[in-house]
């Protein structure tokens, strides 16, 4: 077959091409990026069940609530089981609308609330990092929830009342370290999920605000985050909570313990100073 140079050229040029979009998929810069983006997400304390020996983000950790047993899923950049098959546009949907690459609700136990504040930019990042961890071909088990609450299609109406999707806005009479706390705290490490109490629905009750939750992770009662007279935070300084969220020790000397400690060990300890003063800086003047 005699293949005339008009079609060499372009194919040529194609084939050029090609590993300038391997090199955009594992961009060193972009993959450290992401990296910081989860352990900023908290991603390791919810999708890998250490406790049970489960292999790094095959999900499989079983949360109690009251509406029932949830058990996180396999992110690992396994195709089959994983989200290695997900495409950006999957991943932005997932973490920002709560649905899955198939159209389904997702369940708020995952909370894509938070994430939906989001910059694109970290999510980007977030998904090319994990595409590089190791696939785990291993099934992601089933939620055991009783009625009406296993009924997925239900989540429409949750997401009505509950799910506003609006971007954080940034407060132009604060400063930069502040709105980047007020960016983290309620964006990518959701510290209002557990520190927020929920309606009858199972939403944030944003109108009460960190306030804590007697009725937290595993049924355990969550502090509040709030300057109010019932919360030791009160007396806490930018300097003592900086402090805490890096080594889990508190003012008086006591660690943090309960689901906060997987938090310190997985998210806050790994964060740079300027962001753990950015976090302080927000909750002492939310």
């Amino acid at each position: 077959m005699n293949i005339g140079k008009d079609y060499l050229i372009p194919l040529f040029s194609v084939m050029l091409l090609i590993p300038s979009f391997a090199n955009a998929q594992n961009d060193p810069d972009r993959v450290s990026r992401g990296e910081y983006v989860f352990h900023l997400s908290g991603c390791a304390s919810c999708h890998t069940d250490s406790k049970n020996g489960g292999e790094p983000l095959a999900g499989g950790l079983k949360m109690e609530t009251p509406f029932g047993i949830f058990y996180t899923p396999n992110i690992s950049s396994d195709s089959q089981y994983g989200i290695g098959g997900w495409s950006e546009e999957d991943f932005i949907r997932a973490m920002t609308e709560g649905n899955s690459p198939a159209g389904d609700h997702y369940y708020p136990a995952f909370p894509y609330a938070s994430y939906s504040q989001m910059s694109k930019e970290d999510l980007i990042d977030l998904k090319t990092y994990l595409d590089t961890q190791p696939a785990v071909a291993v099934p992601s088990k089933t939620h055991d929830l009783s009625f009406p609450f296993n009924q997925r299609l239900l989540l429409g109406f949750w997401k009505f009342f509950n799910f506003s999707q609006e971007p954080l806005k940034q407060q132009e009479n604060r400063s930069n370290s502040w709105n980047r706390g007020a960016y983290i705290v309620n964006g990518p490490g959701h510290c209002v999920e557990c520190h927020t109490p929920r309606n009858l629905m199972g939403g944030l009750d944003s109108d009460a605000g960190m306030v804590g939750n007697d009725n937290g992770p595993e049924g355990e009662a969550v502090p509040g985050l709030l300057a109010t007279p019932q919360s030791d935070f009160s007396s806490w300084g930018v300097e003592d909570i900086v402090f805490s969220l890096e080594t889990g020790m508190k003012p008086d000397g006591d660690f943090i313990g309960g689901s906060m400690g997987h938090v310190i060990d997985n998210t806050t300890s790994k964060l740079t100073p300027e962001d753990l003063k950015a976090i302080a800086e927000y909750l002492k003047n939310p």
